[in-house]
């Protein structure tokens, strides 16, 4: 079992420490309360794991089967159900996991969608070097070749190349808990975290080495 909860991603800002004068740099999520939709057991279902929602909707919002299968369970309309496998420590059916279950120092993950940066050249994307800009040079900021004519004839698959950047799931590892404020639903972790403003995002205990 471990710790896990969904929130919504702030902004960043920085906390003071009166004593030291240092200061850190935090990100804020708004986590939770998510209601606990259900609990699946290895016996039962093949695996252990906890459905959560988050973010209430009104029902339009929603299709018949989503609103059947929250309904089931006694929970209203949510926009985001995820599954958290292994299971989340204290989770019970109806009701609800909190920031409670985090302390400062904890070490976490948080995975959400990453900000789209839209198509992008080879020196953004790949991190490639540009070429000379003197002497008549017409590869300043190309890739170069991608690949011979006599053999193989043909672009090889893999080849990194210019196109759609960011936009795809990040999770973030080795972040730590600065601050939890359970009356306003807020975590402060330690750092930068995947996703834009108002982004959803996951956030789970980590624990390194564990199989």
């Amino acid at each position: 079992m471990a710790k896990g909860i969904l929130g919504r991603k702030l902004g960043m800002t920085q906390v003071f420490d009166p004593e030291t004068g240092g200061v850190t740099p935090v990100t804020v999520i708004e986590a939770g309360p998510c209601p606990v939709v259900q609990v699946k057991f290895a016996d039962a279902d093949g695996y252990d794991a906890v459905q959560l929602a988050f973010d209430a909707v009104a029902d339009r919002k929603l299709s018949k089967g989503e609103l059947g299968h929250l309904a089931k369970f006694k929970v209203g309309a949510h926009r985001k159900l995820v599954e958290f496998r292994g299971g989340i420590d204290g989770a019970v059916e109806g009701e609800a996991v909190t920031v409670e279950i985090f302390e400062p120092g904890d070490k976490v993950k948080v995975a959400g969608i990453g900000i789209g940066k839209g198509f992008q050249g080879t020196i953004k994307r790949h991190n490639f070097s540009r070429g000379p800009v003197t002497h008549g040079s017409h590869n300043i900021r190309k890739p170069g070749s991608i690949g011979a004519s006599a053999y193989p004839s043909r672009v090889f698959k893999g080849v990194r190349m210019a196109g759609r950047m960011g936009g795809k799931r990040v999770t973030q590892v080795g972040l730590t808990i600065h601050g939890v404020d359970p009356e306003r639903n807020i975590l402060l972790v330690k750092g930068a975290v995947p996703g834009p403003k108002n982004g959803i995002v996951e956030v789970r205990e980590e624990k390194r080495g564990r199989a």
